[in-house]
């Protein structure tokens, strides 16, 4: 039967229409008409669109079908950084935050909080232009997320374009969670156990993996849901506080978790974090605790944040569930610092939607404490819902022959005899040459945070160093292509890009390169803070332990693990070999370096000579501050073309305006 042509008016009124019922079936969860009517209106819309393709538009309701399979995902670089938060376990935990809060920003830290559950799904990046979804991003590391577009469309609870009601930012990030209701997740299984399939953990892994399907008509076969929890660039919103920007997100029709409410002091917070606890099992889908955010978008910039996470918000955990297994064995790790851990192999067990077969046990004391034993019936739990920790042994089961475990006198490794210094829990081997210990550190080297060498992974390390082609991180920058092609399973062409990535590998940062060496308790964060007060390796190796000390964030017992470093000899050897070998970064001119120091510069409208991410970087490489938000402690706000309700802010506080030329000049001159 053909299809009479439509008017335009008519189409979109059918797609408005279409997009109404979607919003109140998967947003509001009250639909107006039933099942059938909707499919009779989706199918008219299809039938329409495929008479006449002039009337097709990426917004349309029928786009959310499926495209053609993909080959991959693209990998993007986000222009802020997707963070996550700090964990706390307990009110004790929560309280101190906020006392933390406000020593850094003052009694303004200390009231109205916004708190939301913490849905346990996939935390994602929605990017819309002039209202109309654009792209999908995952988190990734949080700088980097790889790009899931078509998958994000086949999701019902996401507007493909916002609701007109009020003005939309010509460029939005909205941030979120994908997660899966029960019910859907058990139906998905259901489904599965029917067809011989192999059946799914738990929702959240589920939805992870429905969302980097090479195939989007498999996402759209799964019933994905959404719930937004932020928006990336509130400024270009005029927007001024957390729940300000929810309430916004529900005016643009996105789907906001209706639990969320603003508490005005810490006792509040914990009544409310008590109430959610309490209805977690009557939920329809999994949380896994309550998040806690300032509400103040102001106070958010000026608490500011560490490499990481917010100093602004916090994530109280739920307490995790707890199963009972039996302890097979206990086996020693041996780490790149020497320290020998002692691992439980367990009976495997499912812990909250986990299968856990291994937990660590920390060290002697910890063991001695738990009076934990091989053979033993125990309590195993998620700590923080992550990593696998043995809870307590069940005494009333015990077999009375079971031993007292204890620590080996010699490394299980190399057979070197352990040392356990005085005042110290851990025991180690103090033998540097030790394999394992080898093995660890270049794995630590060559891991994502450090020095990110894309393919070298933990089975590779091994074998290399298993044939004696590597001793040291050093000796990666040595390697050739016949070192690798000789390797069990390592094809020449996998060889040849191994070799490039090292050679990428070489174009690094000073934190990495600081946290790549492994010093014991130089974390991620201790290396951005060494890095900013130091330009070069040298000048961090020649600072004294006491001025080491000094630093906030350093402090002495960091200041002595530097210098203990510096001062073992084939350590200072290693660390030249590794700049010999051309690893370079990029280092703040002469003259320059602290020529911002204690400003803090704002960006508001287009600029047409530099990007705002150049722009920014610009003034941190001047040791200056790039913020989003207006406040009093701003010193410069730089006003480009169409510059918004920044510019009337910065006039209210007093706060001097520059255009684009004088910014220019000022990081030009000589």
């Amino acid at each position: 039967m053909s299809v009479k042509k439509p008017t335009k008016a008519e189409v979109e009124s059918l797609r408005r229409e279409i997009n109404e019922h979607n919003y109140r079936y998967y947003v509001l969860a009250r639909p107006t008409i039933s099942d059938a009517d909707y499919e009779r209106l989706m199918r008219q819309l299809l039938e329409i669109e495929q008479a006449f393709p002039e009337f097709r538009s990426p917004d349309s309701p029928t786009q959310r079908v499926g495209a053609a399979p993909q080959s991959g995902f693209e990998v993007v670089t986000r222009s802020r950084p997707m963070l996550s938060l700090e964990n706390a376990t307990d009110a004790d935990e929560v309280c101190a935050w906020r006392e933390r809060l406000v020593r850094a920003v003052g009694e303004s830290g200390g009231t109205d909080y916004v708190c939301e559950p913490k849905m346990d799904g996939v935390a994602i990046e929605l990017i819309y232009e002039d209202g109309l979804l654009v792209r999908g991003l995952t988190r990734g590391d949080g700088v980097s997320g790889e790009d899931i577009t078509e998958n994000v469309r086949t999701i019902r609870a996401i507007p493909l374009r916002l609701h007109a009601g009020s003005v939309v930012p010509a460029v939005l990030s909205v941030r979120g969670e994908v997660y899966m209701d029960l019910e859907d997740f058990d139906e998905l299984n259901r489904r599965q156990g029917d067809a011989g399939g192999k059946l799914y953990v738990n929702p959240r892994n589920t939805t992870a993996g429905s969302l980097k399907q090479l195939d989007p008509k498999v996402t759209a076969s799964r019933t994905l849901k959404f719930f937004a929890y932020g928006i990336g660039n509130p400024e270009e919103a005029a927007l001024s506080s957390q729940w300000e920007a929810l309430e916004q997100l529900r005016a643009w029709r996105v789907p906001v978790n209706g639990l969320s409410e603003c508490r005005d002091t810490i006792e509040t917070v914990i009544s409310y974090f008590e109430d959610i606890q309490s209805k977690r099992d009557r939920l329809p889908y999994e949380i896994d605790g309550v998040v806690v955010k300032v509400n103040s978008f102001a106070v958010q910039t000026e608490a500011g944040q560490r490499a990481r996470s917010p100093r602004w918000a916090v994530a109280w955990k739920f307490a995790p569930q707890v199963e009972r297994t039996k302890i097979l064995d206990i086996e020693i790790q041996v780490g790149r610092t020497g320290a020998l851990t002692p691992v439980a192999r367990l009976e495997p067990v499912m812990v909250g939607g986990v299968t856990v077969s291994n937990a660590t046990l920390h060290n002697q004391d910890e063991i001695d404490r738990k009076d934990i034993r091989v053979g033993d019936w125990v309590f195993v739990r998620r700590a923080g819902d992550v990593i696998p920790e043995v809870v307590a042994s069940i005494k009333d089961l015990r077999d009375k022959r079971l031993k007292k475990f204890k620590m080996p006198d010699e490394c299980p490794v190399c057979g070197t005899p352990v040392q356990r210094p005085e005042g110290e829990v851990v025991t180690r081997c103090p033998n540097t040459t030790c394999d394992a210990q080898v093995k660890e550190r270049i794995r630590h080297f060559v891991s994502r945070d450090a020095m990110d060498v894309e393919g070298l992974g933990e089975k590779l390390v091994e074998q290399l160093v298993d044939a004696g082609k590597i001793h040291s991180p050093a000796d990666v920058y040595g390697l050739k292509k016949d070192d690798l092609a000789s390797l069990e399973r390592m094809a020449v062409k996998s060889a040849e890009n191994l070799i490039v990535a090292i050679e990428k590998s070489k174009n690094a940062t000073l934190p990495r390169f600081l946290f790549a060496l492994g010093i014991r308790n130089v974390g991620t964060t201790v290396a951005e803070i060494l890095a900013d007060k130091f330009n070069t390796v040298d000048s961090v190796f020649e600072a004294s332990e006491e001025s080491l000390a000094d630093i906030p964030g350093v402090g002495p017992v960091i200041a002595r693990e530097i210098v203990s470093y510096e001062s073992n000899s084939d350590n200072r050897r290693m660390v030249s070999r590794l700049l010999d070998a051309g690893i370079v970064f990029p280092e703040a001119p002469e003259g320059k370096s602290l020529e911002f120091e204690g400003m803090t510069f704002v960006f508001t409208g287009g600029l047409t000579r530099m990007t705002r991410d150049e722009a920014q970087a610009e003034v941190k490489k001047r040791g200056g501050k790039a913020t989003s938000l207006v406040s009093k402690k701003t010193t410069y706000v730089v006003a480009g073309e169409k510059a918004g309700s920044k510019l009337d802010k910065a006039g209210k506080l007093g706060v001097e305006v520059i255009d684009e030329g004088t910014f220019i000049k000022m990081i030009t001159k000589p």
